[in-house]
């Protein structure tokens, strides 16, 4: 064995019955699996975080792949807007908790597997209870509180984790195990210490994301998934692979153990830790934020002000509020768009459900715009409460 391999992370089970080894021929005449490692296979249970656009093609090819326990913590329901990455839901699913419509169409994929659903939000006051009934965790959510809280959770139990990163047309993978028993352990912290400035990376539904990236990403998480169980190959940990599906490139970026990371002790509130807006946007959105019903007020009694739209262009020409300007955020967090605004009327900001309005906005009365507020939920508030003919995205 290589100093960057690892031993089998799950003991095989008991046996293969009769279909179980019609269902995983495939996998049991190749030498480096065969009937050991589809044992291993059935009697691991692997957690899965969301089962959204990486959540999708992971838990199906999982599921697939015979992994015997699947847990699926989901607490949204399914969305139209998910359809176009998240293949294990389907129309007939709209409407749906993602959990549960996961569960049928592992069902129809493999009904052999068991299935643990938790709909519920993973939270500090959960996680441990909750990743102590499972091996190996899969994480692929797309906010950096919850990755942190993973990464916590996963060091206090000794678990081993595989996370993936999507945005647009590039995605990231790597594995994490603090008590890796090769000794190379590290975790998501020795990536990144600090989580980033908030506002400052925007998530797949502010930027938007490929579809087919979900199945690229998360098929190399189920490989490595599958790598760790049956203990094959050279585990990504200690290596991250990023990819350019625009140039089909896949690149690999090394990862050190960082002697400054903290010891993680306990969970802590992650939500505050990474900040979903920064303090400054909050204090500002404090007593300056205005209802749906408010702004249509305000055109109804045909008030002077300017509407001010802060997202980009992209999204200004998918749907927009009529009579809005669009500006987008960084050239008014840079001061360049400034001179554009008017002095001598009210403003009112608004972008798609109200936070990088409020990032807007602290900037604006710090240069003195005062009487500036913002529409809170945004334009998908809007378009919920006050014109329903508005597309949402």
């Amino acid at each position: 064995m290589s100093d960057t391999a690892l031993p089998p992370l799950v003991e095989p089970a008991a046996e293969l019955t009769k279909e179980e080894v019609a269902r995983y021929s495939r996998h049991l005449i190749i030498p480096d699996v065969g009937v050991t490692g589809q044992k291993r296979l059935k009697n691991a249970k692997v957690l899965v975080i969301g089962a959204g656009g990486l959540g999708s093609p992971a838990l199906l090819y999982l599921a697939a792949a015979g992994v015997g326990t699947l847990g699926i913590i989901d607490f949204d329901v399914v969305d139209e807007s998910n359809l176009q990455r998240q293949v294990i839901h389907g129309q007939s699913d709209v409407g749906k908790l993602k959990a549960a419509s996961a569960q049928e169409s592992i069902a129809e994929i493999n009904p052999l597997v068991k299935v643990n659903l938790h709909v519920e939000r993973l939270e500090s006051s959960n996680a441990l209870e909750i990743f102590e009934q499972y091996d190996l965790i899969l994480d692929g959510t797309d906010n950096f509180a919850t990755r942190y809280l993973v990464n916590d959770a996963a060091v206090l139990l000794g678990k081993p984790y595989v996370w993936g990163s999507i945005f647009r047309f590039e995605g990231q993978v790597s594995v994490f195990w603090e008590d890796a028993p090769n000794g190379k352990g590290l975790n998501y912290r020795d990536l990144y210490p600090e989580p980033p400035p908030p506002g400052m990376v925007p998530s797949c539904a502010e930027g938007g994301v490929l579809g087919v990236l979900c199945a690229s990403i998360g098929s190399i998480m189920v490989t490595e998934a599958i790598k760790l169980i049956t203990g094959i190959g050279e585990p990504l940990l200690g290596r991250l692979i990023s990819y350019d599906a625009l140039e089909m490139k896949y690149r690999e970026v090394k990862i050190r153990k960082d002697p400054e990371t903290p010891k993680i002790t306990e969970l802590i509130d992650y939500e505050a830790f990474c900040g979903v807006v920064s303090d400054e946007a909050a204090q500002a959105a404090s007593g300056s934020t205005i209802t749906p019903a408010e702004l249509k007020a305000k055109f109804d009694n045909g008030d002077d002000f300017a509407l001010i739209d802060v997202r980009e262009p992209g999204e200004y020409e998918i749907v927009n509020i009529k009579g809005a300007t669009l500006i987008p955020k960084d050239r008014i967090l840079s001061g360049e768009a400034l001179a554009e605004l008017p002095q001598d009327k009210p403003i009112v900001l608004h972008c798609k459900s109200g936070a990088r309005s409020a990032e807007a906005l602290a900037a604006l009365h710090a240069a003195g715009f005062k009487d500036a507020t913002h529409l809170g939920g945004g334009i998908l508030s809007w378009a919920k409460q006050i014109d329903p003919s508005l597309p949402t995205y």
